[in-house]
């Protein structure tokens, strides 16, 4: 294959011998590279010529140092703040400075005069609240955008000259000002000759530029277009064909470097894949197929998907050169500072600023980073205490002793980052200092993650120091999380060995016998037409500023000049519609299908191998079965044995591992805290009438202790929790209305028809040891009923509970079913109903019911056991008969617990 590079560098060869006073501009440094590898391998001897990119020629030529866009942010904010009388603060000044910059320099590189396009838009926007009847109502909002487009003007003319008082500038500025002193450049530099090698679209300065160096007699440009582009209408030929029509160099001059190469036979392959991850994914496959990587591109047109093609290559690869940036915002110590930002910007908006308190969450994360977690022991410890104490706030004391036993370097470090601070330059110091301890025990790569923080916190320090525009945290931090969105961590490597990784852009003038590219799918490749930018659609128009329509066709340019040369090309594109792409192949990918007819298709998706799930199983061996029998004296309580039944497995880990559930910090009440709070609530308010008939003024007394009550169980089971406001406020009140609701229901139940309600226990723990065929030891079972009460003669036993029970779920018809039907609280009830008959003194003469009071429910009152299917005339008394039939069930249940032959299985339709 003979690259554009080579055939170029032939060409002057025949005319140039000598490159003493050669100088080459290029479009890109990558290409520099390239030039030089090839420069090396035609001349054995000599000196190669000057090489220069593009924006090095235009520095060299307009005499101007290249400004950063955070140094430009900050002057931009000076001259703002002398021209407004009520500037904005320096946060909100940032998310609109980065567009109006971005105008300046499309401005400036196409030599745009700036007062007639400001007079424009300012003439556009008074014509459009223009109104006859003098009806256009102006709001503030509007009002503040006019002000701001008719200021566009003076803002442009301050800040283009402090910048050139300076010396300093953007990109555009540079160019008109390169513009400006192109003749005396020129001038002094009679003797050089200036080679364009590689170009394509060119903003109007650079036209200019170009034509002038050109007409001045010795200097050439090389295009690198292929016939069938330049000599049709295709838009990837369409500023070339532009050029040689327009300028006057080309009236007499043929047009270099014209290739026929694209119509060759090639090995092209487009491949459909389901999502990003796929297309990556077989693209490893394809790379681990090749041996040799040294002609072999791998574009990625979405850059983004940088990092996890970093994660896919295959083994094979030894040696990569990556040309473009890690975002920043992937980099895991990125995190690590949000952590930082966010412990202070939680502490304001949730008003511990005063206390020097910290939101359980933001300490968590900060300790749990893997950064902080590997220098600092005990973590774990640390974060399990939190939530066993239900602290929703952290103070500096309780960091204190946890950091007591680290290093003092790692104590002073750490524990002086949650100080409170004086001004924002401490903050960042202390931010440094902490890069500064962890830099020592990081890897090599994690050391130049933190050396780019470094230099970028360096950099905002000096800022702060010089302009003071930070007047808080949260205007660092919401400036710190602009600048990190669009900065990126370059890669160093060997240039010229191995797997070239680029982006489109950085294709340019390059040349590769084997390219594949990713995502090249519509709104990808061209980009989405939408751009940011204060100055409309049609006002580009009128001035020949570039629109999307321009950036297309550069797209068009790189796609197709990629593909002139190669021999093996794999084209990807993402097939699945999502907010990541359109899920349509890019327009130029059809375009290409089109003018080629050996274009093989295929869509690929991720293998999927069908395996058979096996459900959890655990047998029964002589340890589970000491665990049995360590159960059996201890005692089965009505949950752990419902708990088997609708999952063993479950069962298992909880009584047989003894693996309890792990603590969290509850900062918004729990539902199983909100039903323990009205349980033990009811519990205290009727404890002191066990054993006597309740009246309708006790109930009154109660209800005139109740909340204080509520609020006490809160305290011992909420521990640190807040109940002042939010949500947790909504809770509490719902807990004491449930209360509140339950005595009121009590007390209309007294006064009606002189009913006799006597309370017999409340929170009684009974227990019972029966004996089943077939277990050589007593099985002892155990629960502590809620309350058991006697109403007209008739004994109550009752659980309450705080969620939604209908009555359909305490109808019993055949205690076979139980288990089908997942009766888990009839079950529950009746074995409550079975302890008390065998622990207590139960007199059978008087009628026994079971059943449950729902506080979502208790409009439906007291809901008994039902053991008819006639809804008219419920049977609701539980005889022994009825008992002892339930028992058979429940050994039946414990038997099979009990039984070696039967595993613990996980059920296979679990609903949870």
């Amino acid at each position: 294959m003979q690259s554009f590079i080579s055939e170029t560098l032939d060409d002057i060869l025949q005319t140039t011998k000598s490159f003493q006073n050669v100088v080459f501009v290029l479009p890109s440094q990558r290409a520099k590279v390239f030039v030089k590898q090839t420069f090396k391998d035609k001349i054995s001897v000599g000196f190669l010529p000057e090489m220069l990119n593009i924006e090095q020629f235009i520095q060299q030529v307009s005499g101007v140092q290249k400004a950063d866009n955070i140094q430009l942010l900050f002057h931009f904010y000076t001259i703002y703040k002398s021209v407004e009388k009520n500037p904005d603060s320096f946060d909100t000044f940032s998310s609109w400075a980065l567009t109006v910059l971005q105008d300046f320099n499309e401005i400036d590189q196409h030599l745009i005069n700036p007062t007639d396009i400001f007079i424009y838009l300012r003439d556009i926007e008074r014509l459009r609240k223009w109104s006859v009847k003098g009806t256009f109502k102006e709001t503030e909002l509007i009002k503040d955008h006019y002000s701001f487009l008719e200021k566009l003007s003076i803002y442009y003319s301050a800040f283009y000259q402090f910048l050139i008082d300076e010396n300093i500038g953007y990109q555009g500025l540079m160019y008109r000002e390169a513009f400006k002193k192109i003749d005396t450049f020129l001038n002094k530099n009679e003797d050089k000759k200036i080679f364009f090698i590689g170009f394509n679209a060119l903003n109007k300065a650079e036209e200019l530029l170009f034509q002038k160096v050109l007409e001045n007699g010795n200097s050439e440009i090389y295009w690198d277009i292929d016939e069938t582009f330049f000599n049709s209408t295709h838009q990837a030929g369409k500023f070339i064909r532009k050029y040689k029509k327009e300028w006057k160099y080309f009236e007499n001059k043929k047009l270099k470097s014209l290739g026929n190469t694209f119509l060759a036979p090639k090995k092209i392959e487009v491949i459909g894949a389901a999502k990003n991850n796929t297309q990556i994914k077989y693209i490893g496959e394809i790379l681990e197929k090749n041996t040799n990587f040294k002609n072999t591109a791998l574009v990625l047109a979405d850059e983004t998907l940088l990092p996890i093609t970093l994660n896919s290559l295959p083994k094979n690869i030894e040696a990569i050169n990556i040309t473009m940036g890690y975002p920043l915002k992937d980099i895991p110590t990125t995190n690590l500072l949000f952590s930082i930002f966010q412990l202070f910007i939680s502490q304001e908006k949730l008003q511990k600023k005063s206390v020097n308190q910290f939101y359980y969450k933001d300490i968590i994360r900060f300790f749990k980073h893997q950064s902080i977690y590997g220098l600092i022991a005990s973590v774990d410890a640390f974060t399990s205490e939190i939530a066993k104490e239900n602290q929703t706030f952290i103070n500096e004391n309780r960091l204190a002793k946890f950091l007591e036993n680290q290093t003092p370097e790692v104590e002073n470090v750490v524990l002086n980052l949650f100080k409170p601070f004086d001004n924002v330059i401490n903050f960042i110091d202390r931010v440094l200092d902490l890069i500064n301890l962890l830099k020592e025990e990081v890897d090599a790569l994690e050391k130049e993650y933190l050396f780019r923080f470094y230099t970028v916190f360096t950099q905002l320090k000096t800022l702060q120091n010089e302009f003071q525009y930070f007047t808080d945290l949260k205007i660092l931090s919401q400036f710190f999380k602009q600048l990190i969105a669009s900065e990126s961590l370059s890669f160093q490597g060997e240039p010229l060995k191995g797997l070239q990784l680029m982006g489109m852009l950085e294709t340019r003038v390059l040349d590769f016998e084997n390219i594949i590219l990713a995502s090249a799918n519509e709104g990808v490749l061209p980009a989405s037409s939408q751009q940011n930018s204060f100055i409309p659609f049609d006002v580009k128009i009128e001035f020949g500023l570039p629109t999307y329509r321009e950036k297309d066709a550069i797209f068009s340019y790189h796609f197709f000049r990629l593909l002139q040369r190669a021999k093996n090309i794999f084209i990807l594109y993402n097939t699945e519609h999502d907010v990541f792409g359109s899920g349509e192949k890019s327009r130029f990918v059809t375009q290409l299908e089109m003018m080629r007819t050996d274009i093989v298709q295929k869509i690929v998706s991720p293998k999927v191998l069908a395996q058979k799930v096996k459900l959890k199983e655990i047998s029964k061996n002589n340890l589970v079965f000491d665990r049995l029998r360590e159960l059996a004296h201890n005692g089965f309580s009505p949950s752990s044995l419902t708990n088997y039944l609708y999952n063993p497995m479950a069962f298992y880990k909880q009584k047989i591992l003894r693996i309890k559930e792990f603590d969290d910090v509850e900062e918004t009440v729990a539902y199983n805290t909100l039903g323990t709070v009205v349980h033990e609530t009811l519990d205290e308010l009727y404890k002191p009438f066990i054993g006597k008939f309740l009246t309708v003024d006790a109930i009154s007394e109660m209800e005139k202790i109740t909340k204080d009550l509520v609020v006490k169980h809160f305290k011992i089971h909420f521990k640190n929790g807040d109940l002042r406001t939010g949500k947790n406020r909504l809770i509490f009140e719902v807990a004491n209305r449930f209360v509140v609701n339950f005595l009121a229901q009590e007390k209309k139940l007294l006064k009606d028809q002189n009913n006799q309600l006597k309370i017999i226990a409340t929170e009684e723990n009974l227990s019972a040891k029966i004996e089943i065929e077939g277990i050589d030891f007593p099985v002892k079972i155990h629960g502590n009923v809620d309350r058991v009460d006697e109403l007209n003669g008739e004994i109550r036993i009752i659980d309450y509970k705080s969620g939604m029970v209908k009555s359909s779920e305490l109808k019993v018809l055949n205690f076979a079913e139980l288990r089908e039907r997942e009766q888990y609280k009839a079950i529950q009830v009746l074995l409550y109903a079975f302890l008390y008959t065998k622990s207590k003194k139960y007199n059978s003469s008087k009628n026994l019911k079971g059943g449950i009071f729902s506080f979502k429910n208790l409009n439906q009152e007291f809901l008994a056991i039902n053991f008819s299917s006639n809804y008219r005339s419920p049977e609701t008394t539980i005889t022994p008969e009825k008992l002892d039939q339930f028992l058979e069930e429940i050994k039946g249940y414990i038997r099979e617990i009990y039984n070696p032959a039967i595993d613990f299985i996980e059920p296979a339709d679990l609903k949870y």
